[in-house]
């Protein structure tokens, strides 16, 4: 083939697949989603008096970021956890798990990660890693009684592990998964998470390959929506741009997470757990070659595990646990 030829057959390539990638981007964002009564329904029952105000600390970029500081026990007091709640909720929704931990002795402390909640704009973030610059800006600020453990919900399990297995894994002695997510394709995966979420898929595909030649342009774009009501719409955080749906989660190599984390970690599940499949979480972890503890605890749902005062017991020890193994 002529050198001219071969120009024009590249050229032609390339216009096709830009106007693929902008159809994608422009018209493959998320469809709405039904009301996912599993998880709205279960904090209806929920006392949520007595929840601490809001106090802030200064991120790196110079934002105010909120979280919510609970005291311990009188005379109790054993360390500190920070609590990390799941996709679309804020510090509120970590109510009852903050005052768990209290209640036993700990310094507890639920944040707004950016996104949601009081902390900044609803469902974006500025790059991918800024919530782990968030974390270490709240460390530095807070100075988190020590021990002190990372306690994660859900999608906030998630970024957990993230930051269990990355670079900044120092900033905390110990690790608490509880019901985290791993990835779509991972073993421990339902189909849209059980009804919880509508993902844009060609725009996240689009987005993902602009990202890939250094295009960041469009990370603001939302690319994921919650199965929450309309009323929730403006407590909750009803969808996520592409920068934070990437961000709120583990590293897309999940695997490596696991594998890389030196801190002592430890997983809590229920096995009626509607949005994963809980019952793979232990083969995932053990196929790592790690012999972290996995509880799963029979008849407890998704949100339940965070409600449930026999499974809050159970996140308790679980930190207790690993808060006396990380001082060993």
């Amino acid at each position: 083939m002529k050198p001219r030829a071969v120009l024009k057959t590249v050229a032609i390539t390339l216009l096709v697949l830009t106007v693929l990638v902008a159809a994608a981007i422009t018209f493959g964002g998320p469809r709405p989603i039904a009301t996912m009564a599993s998880v709205s329904d279960p904090f209806r029952q929920v006392d949520f008096s007595g929840v601490p105000p809001v106090q802030r600390y200064t991120a790196a970029d110079g934002a105010s970021l909120a979280y919510r500081r609970y005291a311990p026990a009188a005379g109790a007091e054993r360390g500190s956890v920070v609590l990390v709640h799941g996709s679309s909720g804020s510090s509120n929704s970590m109510h009852p798990m903050a005052r768990a931990f209290a209640g036993a002795g700990y310094v507890a402390y639920a944040l707004d990660i950016r996104g949601h909640g009081d902390s900044g704009r609803k469902g974006q973030i500025a790059y991918v890693g800024q919530l782990e610059d968030d974390m270490a800006a709240f460390v530095k600020a807070v100075a988190p009684k020590q021990p002190s453990s990372l306690v994660g919900f859900s999608s906030g399990g998630g970024f957990t592990l993230r930051v269990a297995g990355g670079p900044r894994q120092d900033l905390f002695q110990s690790y608490l998964l509880l019901s985290p997510y791993l990835a779509h394709d991972a073993p421990t995966a339902r189909s849209d998470s059980g009804g919880w979420v509508s993902v844009g898929i060609p725009r996240f595909v689009g987005i993902s390959l602009l990202n890939r030649v250094g295009v960041h342009g469009f990370n603001d774009l939302p690319v994921i929506a919650f199965a929450v009501n309309e009323k929730s719409r403006a407590v909750l955080t009803p969808e996520y741009s592409y920068a934070l749906m990437v961000n709120f989660a583990p590293h897309r190599d999940y695997v490596a997470d696991i594998k890389g984390a030196r801190h002592p970690c430890a997983l809590i599940a229920g096995d009626a757990d509607e949005i994963f499949r809980a019952e793979q979480f232990e083969p995932v972890v053990r196929a790592q070659g790690k012999d972290w503890p996995v509880t799963l605890l029979p008849g407890v749902g998704h949100i339940p595990l965070s409600l449930d005062g026999a499974a809050l017991g159970k996140a308790v020890e679980a930190v207790g646990k690993l808060q006396a193994k990380g001082a060993a």
